[in-house]
């Protein structure tokens, strides 16, 4: 290439470099890694007695959308009212993408006196110390906690379970921790009409139930074991917001749930008699309100006559149908009913009010 096409090439270049931004200049120096992890935006507390629980989920990412493989250190703070947030938990490792965790004691004045606000927030740091921001709040009522319940018992009726405690001046609202201890996995009823599976866990809240030292779970299910504790709860208005201050739990008791229970007696049991006719002998026809029981089985129809004994006149295996034909009658004579209710379980249920009805002569 001579001088004079170098020299021409070189003024196209410039030209060229003229109408493309950035050609032949070094590019904006980019800001350095700092692998900060994201903050955490569901942070919990719950104080139950002195203890107060903290939780979250940690990020699986950082700031630079780079997964995080390194464990992630974390700083707890904690502010009462207004005040300075104080820092109760440094350099606390938890995993990245899980659940994070701490626990805070309460002592001293946080621990007693009139009840008021305590918030908590999390910082997750890299490896140098350095955070992207703190959590939200979460906040709890410090303050003196409501007495521990005692003396928790568990009582199977039909029902439900009977869960009492032992009395105490102290009145508060009450809640019922119940704990599912039978594996849903071992569970084989299937179908468009299964019941829907239980949670593991409950949290049942009882209002009135300090008075009375007692309250009644009705939306236990025969066949289950279940575990109950128990604690007092104090509610406080704060700024428009209601926050609860827990006792600590009680002493856990379990509990099987077994149906030993006979259903209900029928009633409303009617009889008329027929003289027969059109070649039909004399009968009887019985009827009576149905049973509500959901596991109900079948019916058992009882007949005497006068001061004999009661006789079982319904077949082995009966129907479910509240109703029952008695051809096995004589004319003039009369016959007094009973009928009892007999559940899935075997159990049968108290005879129902008798009946008397005299078969008519042809």
């Amino acid at each position: 290439m001579s001088s004079f096409e170098r020299k021409a090439w070189a003024i196209f270049v410039l030209a060229l470099c003229t109408l493309i931004p950035g050609c032949g200049t070094p590019g904006a120096p980019q800001p350095p890694s700092l692998n900060l992890p994201d903050p955490v935006g569901d942070l919990t507390a719950v104080r139950a007695g002195n203890t107060v629980t903290l939780t979250w989920t940690n990020p699986k990412r950082n700031t630079d959308r780079t997964t995080i493989k390194q464990a992630i250190k974390a700083r707890v703070c904690r502010r009462e009212g207004s005040g300075a947030c104080i820092v109760i938990g440094q350099d606390y490792a938890t995993d990245a993408g899980k659940s994070g965790g701490y626990v805070d004691t309460l002592a001293g004045p946080l621990a007693s006196g009139q009840s008021r606000p305590v918030s908590y927030t999390v910082e997750l740091l890299n490896a140098k110390g350095r955070s992207a921001g703190v959590s939200n709040a979460a906040s709890v009522l410090a303050g003196e906690a409501p007495r521990q319940i005692k003396g928790l018992e568990a009582e199977v009726r039909k029902q439900g379970v009977v869960v009492s405690w032992t009395a105490d001046r102290e009145e508060t609202a009450v809640r019922l921790n119940r704990k599912l201890l039978s594996p849903p996995a071992q569970k084989t009823t299937q179908g468009p009409l299964a019941p829907e599976p239980e949670p593991i866990e409950q949290k049942l809240l009882v209002d009135t139930a300090a008075k009375e030292s007692r309250a009644i779970d009705r939306t236990v299910r025969f066949g289950e074991n279940y575990e109950y504790r128990a604690q007092r709860v104090s509610r406080v208005e704060l700024d428009g917001k209601t926050l609860e201050l827990a006792g600590e739990l009680s002493a856990p008791v379990d509990v099987e749930v077994k149906d030993v229970f006979p259903p209900e007696a029928p009633v409303g049991l009617v009889a008329v008699a027929t003289a027969g006719q059109n070649g039909q002998g004399p009968a009887i026809d019985l009827s009576w309100q149905p049973n509500a029981e959901p596991d109900l089985a079948s019916y058992v129809v009882y007949r005497r006559e006068g001061e004999g004994g009661w006789q079982r006149i319904s077949p082995a295996t009966p129907g479910i149908a509240p109703a029952f034909h008695d051809a096995q009658v004589q004319a003039g004579h009369t016959y007094i009913y009973a009928v009892s209710a007999v559940d899935k379980g075997g159990h049968e249920s108290q005879r129902s009010a008798q009946v008397e009805e005299t078969v008519p002569q042809p």
